[in-house]
């Protein structure tokens, strides 16, 4: 369970309310898990769904907490690219604080679940955005990733709870 706190990052936690709101994260895959740093996802399984937010880019929201163990925070490319990918923390990931990770919140319940996600893949599942290797990904949704990734953890639903 992630509790999103807006006053942490409101640009940020509205887009996240947006997205988990029009089921955008509905059957996607834990694309990029990398033990010892991150768990990222935001990729949904159909591609004309990832056409349609890929270049919807949202301001930055200043950062008022650390990327510390267990928190939600957008990926992005530089200043002003956050679009649908977050990664949750899997340590102190603190040094991202100056580069401008914003968290919106933080896993408050399951990090147990968080951990045990399949890490094997590293950065060949879904690598960076900065490292621009999610062409295929991106192209060809869960139907590439199941085919190449068959290991890869799935995000079944994303609800609010009110």
């Amino acid at each position: 369970m992630i509790e999103v706190e807006r006053a942490l990052a409101p640009r940020g936690a509205d887009r996240f309310y947006r997205l988990v709101e029009a089921g955008y994260f509905d059957d996607s895959r834990f694309s990029r898990v990398v033990p010892g740093f991150i768990a990222q996802f935001g990729i949904p399984g159909d591609p004309a769904i990832t056409r349609v937010w890929r270049n919807r880019a949202i301001d930055d929201d200043s950062v008022r907490t650390s990327n510390v163990r267990g928190t939600i925070t957008y990926a992005m490319t530089g200043p002003n690219t956050r679009t649908t990918q977050l990664f949750i923390s899997l340590v102190d990931n603190s040094r991202l604080d100056t580069q401008g990770f914003a968290p919106i919140g933080r896993v408050v319940a399951g990090m147990d679940v968080v951990d045990g996600l399949y890490g094997g893949y590293g950065e060949t599942s879904g690598g960076g955005m900065r490292a621009g290797k999610q062409g295929r990904v991106l192209e060809e949704g869960n139907a590439y990733l199941d085919h190449d990734f068959p290991m890869l953890d799935h995000l079944v639903r994303a609800y609010i709870i009110r």
